[in-house]
């Protein structure tokens, strides 16, 4: 079969408007810009959200809430699934939750949730562990150690030394 022989479906393409190539055309004279004003104008751009000088959506509505720059965000992972996923004495970090297939591998934390048993003793190396989980880890006789956390949001700059 050869590609370049193969007819085209009707209305496949759509023909670019020609502006500014005669009144008969029915996009001459202003080419379909109107008389004058800033859109009428070589180069006009506008901005995203702009409403001609009216003030914009997002300063008329009202804000609220609170965001917290400097929160821990991480991946739960419950503790139901790693017990299918892991055999016993198995250690349990965001690396090898990634090879299992239980977090993705842009995760660069991980807490660890209560919900399903824990029947085997695992050691588990993770950002931050539920108290549910934990009572269920320290149960089956299994270890945790917290790794060090960094908060995502905005991070201070180091002080340069004189």
């Amino acid at each position: 079969m050869d590609l370049s022989k193969v007819p085209s479906s009707g209305g496949g393409r759509k023909a670019r408007k020609r502006v500014g190539r005669g009144q008969s055309s029915g996009q001459g004279k202003t080419s379909g810009r109107g008389h004058k004003g800033q859109k009428a104008r070589a180069g006009y751009s506008r901005r995203k959200g702009f409403e001609g000088g009216q003030m914009p959506l997002n300063r008329r509505l009202p804000k609220r809430g609170f965001k917290q720059f400097d929160r821990f965000a991480c991946i739960p992972v419950n503790i139901g699934a790693i017990e299918k996923r892991f055999e016993a004495g198995a250690e349990v970090s965001p690396e090898s939750l990634c090879a299992a297939g239980l977090c993705p591998k842009s995760a660069d934390r991980v807490k660890v949730l209560g919900a399903g048993e824990l029947s085997k003793a695992l050691t588990f190396k993770v950002h931050a562990i539920s108290a549910e989980a934990r009572r269920k880890v320290e149960a089956a006789a299994g270890a945790i150690e917290l790794l060090d956390v960094q908060p995502v949001g905005r991070r201070k700059p180091a002080r340069k030394s004189s």
